[in-house]
C-alpha cells in the first residue's frame, strides 16, 4: 500500500500514523504477553530455578535470533522504499532474497545446535539446577529456528507495505498458540522448562503457515508478476551486495544491543538467584513496554522508508514529532503504572523474596523507559531510511562506552543498583548518538 493510497483513505497524516500504529502496537503486545505467560507458568512452579534457567537460555536465543533481526528490519526499510517508488517487482525480489538468507541461516543453526548449546552454557554464570533448566528450555525451543527467521522476513515485508492487519493476525496466531501450548506442555504434561521452549517453537510454525498463505494470496492477486522474469533478476549482484551490506550493519547493531542486555542478565546471576529472578521480572516489564513503544517505532520505520525519496523534509519532521511524543508518553506512563501498582508483579510470581527485591529496583523503570522510548523511535526512523552505518555506530558506542564500564563496575562493587544505572546509561547513549546524528545537516 503506497503513500498516495494512504492519502485517499485517511484525511490526515496523524490519522494514518495512529491507525497503523494501533495495529503494530496490538501485534507487538502479543509477543511480550506470551513471554509473560511463560514467566507466570514457570514462576508459579515449586522451584525458582525454572525461572532463572529460562532467563539464561533466553540469552542464547537473543543472540541466535535477534542477531538476525536484520531479516525483519532491513526487509521493512527496503520494502517501504520500494513502495514509495512504486516498484512492485522489487517487493518480490526482496522477499525471495531475504527468504533464501533466512533458510540458509536457520539450517546452519540447527546443524550447529550442539556446539552452540555447549559453548553458550559454558560461558554463562549459573548454578547447576538453573543451568539444567536452561538447557531443557533450549532443547525444546531450538527446533523453531527456521520458522522464526522466515517469520522475521514475512513481518518485515508486510510492515514495509503498511499491512498492519496481517501482522496483527500473525502475532495473534503465534502468541495465542504459545499460551495454549504452554498450558498443555507445562501445566498438563508437567514438562516445565522443556515444555515452555517447545511451545514457543511450535507456535512459530503455526504463524509461518498462515503468513505463507498471505504471500500466496498477494501473489495471485498481482497478475502482472512473472516468476520467470523475477528469477532472472534474483541474483543481480549489485542489489545483493547492497542487501548484504545493510544486513551486516544491522547485524552488528543488533549484536551490540543484545550483548548489553545479555550481559545485564548474566551479571544479575552473579548477585544470586533472587536478584536474577527480580531483574528478570523487571526486564519482562521493560520488554512489554518496549514492544508497545516499538509499535510507534515500526510505524515510523514504514513511513520513513516511504518518505525517503521525498526531497522536502516536512513529512519526515512531522513523523518524528508525532512519533517521539507518543513514544515518550507511553514509556513514562508504563513506568508510572508499575510503580503505582506494585501488586501487578504478583501476577508473575508468588515468591515474596523476589517481590521484595523487585520493589527495591522498580524505580529504575522510569529512566530506562523514559529515555529508551526516544531511542526506540529514532532507531525505527533510521531503520526506515536503511541508514546502516548510523545504526551500527550508535549501538557500538552505546554498548561499549555507556553500558559496559558501569556494568563491569557493578560486578566489581557487587551492586545491583549500579547495574541498573548501566542499563539507564545504555538508553541515554542510544538517544544521544542517534539524536546527534539526526541533527547533523546531511542526515536531517
Amino acid at each position: 500500500m503506497g503513500v498516495s493510497r494512504f492519502r485517499k483513505i485517511w484525511p490526515s497524516f496523524t490519522t494514518q500514523f495512529l491507525k497503523l500504529s494501533a495495529a503494530n502496537v496490538l501485534s507487538n503486545l502479543m509477543v511480550p504477553l506470551a513471554s509473560l505467560v511463560d514467566t507466570a507458568f514457570l514462576g508459579h512452579l515449586s522451584e525458582i530455578h525454572y525461572l532463572g534457567g529460562v532467563a539464561l537460555a533466553t540469552i542464547l536465543f537473543n543472540y541466535l535470533y535477534w542477531s538476525f533481526g536484520f531479516l525483519r528490519m532491513g526487509t521493512t526499510g527496503l520494502t517501504a522504499q520500494a513502495v514509495g517508488r512504486g516498484e512492485a517487482e522489487d517487493l518480490w525480489l526482496l522477499l525471495w532474497r531475504s527468504g533464501g538468507i533466512a533458510i540458509a541461516l536457520s539450517t546452519a543453526i540447527l546443524l550447529l545446535q550442539w556446539p552452540i548449546r555447549e559453548l553458550g552454557f559454558a560461558l554463562l554464570n549459573a548454578t547447576a539446577t538453573v543451568q539444567a533448566s536452561g538447557i531443557a528450555f533450549f532443547q525444546g525451543r531450538i527446533w523453531g529456528a527456521p520458522a522464526v527467521l522466515l517469520n522475521f522476513v514475512l513481518l518485515g515485508w508486510f510492515l514495509g507495505q503498511g499491512q498492519g492487519r496481517r501482522v496483527l493476525v500473525l502475532a495473534a496466531i503465534a502468541n495465542g498458540g504459545n499460551i495454549l501450548l504452554d498450558y498443555v506442555f507445562v501445566v498438563r504434561f508437567g514438562w516445565a522448562s522443556f515444555g515452555a521452549g517447545l511451545a514457543t517453537a511450535l507456535s512459530q510454525y503455526l504463524a509461518l503457515v498462515v503468513g505463507l498463505g498471505f504471500v500466496i494470496q498477494q501473489w495471485r492477486s498481482q497478475q502482472d508478476q512473472s516468476w520467470q522474469a523475477l528469477q532472472g533478476k534474483l541474483w543481480h549482484w549489485p542489489d545483493l551486495r547492497a542487501l548484504f551490506a545493510l544486513n551486516r550493519d544491522i547485524l552488528i547493531r543488533t549484536f551490540a544491543l543484545v550483548t548489553a542486555f545479555s550481559l545485564f542478565t548474566n551479571f544479575s546471576s552473579g548477585f544470586g538467584e533472587t536478584v536474577l529472578a527480580a531483574n528478570t521480572l523487571l526486564l519482562q516489564v521493560i520488554s512489554l513496554a518496549a514492544y508497545f513503544i516499538d509499535g510507534f517505532a515500526f510505524t515510523a520505520e514504514t513511513f520513513a522508508g516511504q518518505f525517503a525519496a521525498d526531497p522536502t523534509p516536512q513529512r519526515r519532521q512531522q513523523l518524528l514529532q508525532l512519533g517521539l511524543g507518543l513514544s515518550l508518553f507511553c514509556g513514562l506512563g508504563f513506568g508510572l503504572l508499575f510503580l503505582a501498582m506494585p501488586r501487578l508483579f504478583e501476577l508473575l510470581t508468588h515468591h515474596q523474596s523476589v517481590l521484595d527485591t523487585v520493589g527495591q529496583y522498580s524505580i529504575w523503570l522510569l529512566p530506562v523507559l523514559g529515555i529508551g522510548s526516544i531511542a526506540y523511535l529514532l532507531d525505527g526512523y533510521f531503520l526506515g531510511l536503511t541508514a546502516g552505518p548510523i545504526l551500527r555506530n550508535a549501538s557500538l558506542i552505546s554498548t561499549g562506552v555507556f553500558f559496559l564500564p558501569l556494568g563491569i563496575a557493578a560486578v566489581q562493587q557487587n551492586s545491583p543498583t549500579l547495574l541498573w544505572l548501566a542499563m539507564s546509561s545504555l538508553m541515554l547513549g542510544r538517544t544521544l548518538t542517534l539524536g546527534s546524528t539526526f541533527l547533523s545537516p546531511q542526515n536531517a
